[in-house]
């Protein structure tokens, strides 16, 4: 989320490692970021522009947090280093966590103090969250790649199952739990479907509890992903935890309502960057 990208720096001739180049510069930026919003975060200066005590907040909340995401029901969110406290993780590591419904890989976001001033300015404090058993495997890395493979077998059969009861679903993806104790399918339909007999013929099929979700179209595209018609990656692709309502009165406010059908993006919707002129209520 806060990362300058210079693999560009790959194609030019010279003897730098990129990645580990790209790394201290990120981190370095990362300490500036930290600085810039809360000048006070490593101090006992109680911070002007957050209104917190920084050291106090840290405090109440000892834990190592980090932020991953992952396919499945756990989505992009914080997590606990509970096992090995001082676990040491980059950005995009690849961990195994865990809570009370699944256990799932997920790829490392954000390590750090950045992590720790997030939390404090969306005021999370002691809150349950998944925890980091381990850095993934040999094992786990093979586990997890078959079950990549089997859900891109398990989309052709959901489609085919689909047709046959006749149901108006678009199948979006298909996601096995690490654990397998879950096989999840995605879908996107326009209004409530009537899916019992085909769940009980997926798992019959699949000899796994199946669960059909359906999810928005907004959702459709963060999971999709694309380039948007600014040229970048979809923004609730590469960073939105989540949506804002996006109004025409928003577009109203700046001047900008001359050609809606340019302010759509491709899930239809009106572009989640039309909310980033407004103030922050937060």
């Amino acid at each position: 989320m806060y990362n300058i990208d210079l693999t560009f720096l790959g194609s030019a001739k010279s003897n730098i490692d990129v990645e580990e180049f790209e790394r201290k510069q990120n981190n370095i930026y990362k300490k500036i970021l930290v600085n810039d919003i809360c000048p006070n975060f490593h101090s006992e200066t109680e911070c002007s522009e957050c209104n917190k005590h920084p050291h106090t907040y840290a405090d109440l909340d000892k834990r190592n947090i980090i932020e991953i995401n992952c396919d499945g029901l756990l989505g992009s969110s914080f997590c606990e280093i509970a096992v090995d406290h001082n676990l040491p993780l980059e950005k995009d590591d690849m961990v195994l966590i865990t809570d009370d419904t699944a256990t799932e890989i997920a790829f490392v976001d954000e390590v750090g103090d950045i992590v720790k001033l997030r939390r404090q300015r969306l005021d999370l404090l002691n809150e349950t969250v998944p925890k980091v058993i381990r850095k993934v495997t040999e094992s786990d890395l093979l586990k997890y790649q078959t079950n990549l493979e089997d859900e891109a077998k398990a989309g052709p059969i959901f489609r085919e199952k689909v047709e046959k009861h006749k149901l108006n679903m678009k199948l979006v993806s298909v996601h096995y739990q690490f654990d397998r104790k879950r096989l999840l399918f995605y879908y996107t339909a326009d209004g409530r479907v009537d899916f019992r007999e085909l769940a009980k013929e997926l798992a019959g099929i699949f000899k796994t509890r199946i669960e059909l979700r359906q999810i928005g179209v907004r959702d459709e595209a963060k999971k999709v992903g694309g380039i948007g018609s600014c040229g970048r990656e979809y923004c609730c692709t590469s960073f939105l935890p989540n949506f804002k309502r996006i109004t025409t009165q928003i577009a109203s406010d700046q001047n900008i309502t001359t050609n809606l059908s340019k302010l759509s993006g491709p899930c239809g919707k009106l572009k989640c960057c039309l909310s980033y002129e407004l103030e922050d209520d937060e």
